[in-house]
């Protein structure tokens, strides 16, 4: 069997095109658009990359975008009042604060601080509550994005048994709570490093999402011909051959598993393109309901 792979840079760019004329279409009703706020602190080279990557992708959705760029030093008050101060600016649909955050900074607290409505990673505790019941809410994006994939490629979880491998609030949990919802029906399990006996609940799988962060562990003798495998790890090992000396591999061992596979995600490629797309979309979303009060 030779696997479909999921094509996540394709499935993204068309969502984008969508994000990006529904925006002009409410530009040209409204005379206002989406509006991004960035919070980085510290010079953390991973998560310049990502705020960069941020910032471009809503240029090109036609969004506004400003980022806050603070020293290492900035104590966990002066964090909290510029979300504050960005929680009572009208203009402003979605905040983000890039993580991780200097140790002397609670990140709890943080992400607590900002207004469940403009909170477009989905992380907030209202916003998680809400995803836990099955009401509308801003979800977060990585899940939201492997949903998006799911969808295109027309891989039903009706019925289907999902083992999530990993329990993080980020992808884990929240995956977990998305395919328990009506409309996508699956049975999920969700397993963690702990787990007795993964490779029997794994071969169970129809449907494998490992989110656990551990390069190559889920290996083609782990899951039954025909499963679909979702990979949302990005993990750096040592390599070399490469000028960077590394390369970015997922958490799971594609070489044994892509013969075995129906459909699974590579990395780079797969899950990933999908993160800041969802994004957009949060925020999108955002500023539609401000725009409906």
């Amino acid at each position: 069997m030779m696997s479909t792979l999921i094509n996540g840079k394709e499935v993204s760019l068309l969502l984008r095109e969508n994000i990006k004329s529904e925006t002009a279409l409410l530009k040209d009703r409204y005379n206002k658009v989406p509006k991004l706020a960035v919070i980085l602190v510290g010079n953390n080279p991973a998560s310049q990359t990502y705020v960069n990557s941020k910032g471009k992708a809503a240029l090109e959705c036609g969004f506004e975008y400003k980022d806050y760029l603070l020293s290492e030093n900035t104590s966990e008050a002066e964090l909290i009042n510029l979300v504050n101060t960005l929680n009572n600016d009208e203009s402003v649909n979605g905040i983000l604060v890039q993580l991780p955050l200097p140790k002397h900074i609670n990140e709890e607290k943080v992400i607590n601080t900002i207004k469940s409505e403009k909170d477009v990673d989905g992380f907030s505790p209202y916003n998680t509550g809400l995803l836990a019941i099955g009401e509308d809410c801003l979800m977060p994006c990585t899940p939201a994005g492997i949903l998006e994939l799911l969808k295109y490629y027309n891989i039903s979880t009706v019925g289907k048994r999902v083992c999530v491998i990993g329990r993080s609030n980020i992808v884990g949990k929240p995956i977990a709570l998305m395919l328990m919802q009506k409309g996508w029906d699956a049975t999920v399990t969700v397993c963690n490093s702990k787990t007795e006996n993964l490779t029997e609940e794994t071969k169970r799988a129809d449907i494998i999402i490992a989110a656990i962060g551990k390069p190559n562990f889920l290996k083609g003798d782990m899951v039954s011909d025909g499963a679909v495998v979702i990979d949302v790890g990005i993990n750096r090992v040592e390599d070399k051959t490469k000028k960077k000396g590394y390369r970015i591999v997922g958490d799971c061992d594609f070489d044994s598993l892509v013969d075995k596979c129906s459909f699974i995600t590579p990395v780079p490629g797969g899950v990933g393109p999908m993160t800041i797309t969802l994004l957009m979309n949060n925020t999108l979303k955002a500023f539609k309901n401000h725009l409906e009060k």
